[in-house]
């Protein structure tokens, strides 16, 4: 479909344009539906309502620390994630020469 803007009138033109306007609005909304329902599909592979994941902890609920991906092996019930701070025991076995991946769980 080829369109000669150039023998168009400013008034054809901007009408022109209007519908083009719309019809990319159009295509966009058809997209954003698209895209929604894709996830709320894949959400509901996992188990979960989409709104379920997207509205986040519940008031007053606390935010979990994360897995535990060192544990100490003197004393197991001492675990660091690897986020933030070294705890002490990390810091005295790596100054014991003992390597990190002697440290993961």
């Amino acid at each position: 479909m080829e369109i000669d803007l150039d023998n168009m009138s400013k008034d054809e033109l901007l009408a022109l344009k209007a519908k083009v306007d719309k019809a990319l609005e159009t295509v966009e909304a058809r997209r954003k539906a698209e895209a929604l329902k894709a996830l709320e599909d894949k959400a509901r592979e996992f188990g979960y309502p989409l709104n379920e994941l997207l509205a986040g902890p519940a008031k007053g609920a606390k935010a979990t620390k994360g897995v535990p991906k060192y544990r100490n092996p003197a004393d197991p019930s001492q675990t660091w994630t690897g986020r933030g701070r070294k705890p002490q025991w990390v810091n005295d076995a790596l100054a014991k020469g003992t390597p990190m991946e002697d440290l993961e769980i």
